[in-house]
């Protein structure tokens, strides 16, 4: 199709920055376009600071509403995070409420179970 010809009613076409930034998945427009690579179907997949996100492009969007408005846009297709075991098995060590600082010893003591060299022994 010729970029002069009219596109047939209810296909409006839209560049995915732009959709992107008034559906509120990014923060700004120069943050969608850096986040845009090439070609993009009906399913984008983000990867935001923290996670990825993964959602179906519903309508185009007109301008940048209330997060209620922006929500009609697309819908949310993201798999849930798994079970809390199964995550990073070198996630951060938890201490009991309370319990105040770690000392010297129980940091090297971490520090030996995650494997990082230590100083010399206690």
């Amino acid at each position: 199709m010729a970029r002069d010809e009219e596109q047939p009613a209810g296909q409006a076409r839209q560049r995915i920055d732009k959709w992107l930034f008034f559906a509120r998945l990014l923060k700004s427009r120069s943050l969608a376009a850096r986040s845009v690579v090439s070609g993009v179907g009906a399913v984008v997949v983000l990867s935001l600071d923290r996670h990825d996100m993964v959602v179906q492009v519903l309508q185009p969007g007109e301008r940048r509403g209330p997060y209620e408005e922006a929500r009609l846009l697309y819908r949310d297709m993201t798999p849930p995070p798994p079970p809390r075991e199964e995550r990073n098995l070198f996630a951060q060590a938890t201490r009991e409420r309370g319990a105040g600082r770690p000392t010297k010893r129980q940091r090297r003591e971490t520090d030996r179970l995650h494997g990082f060299p230590g100083d010399a022994e206690d």
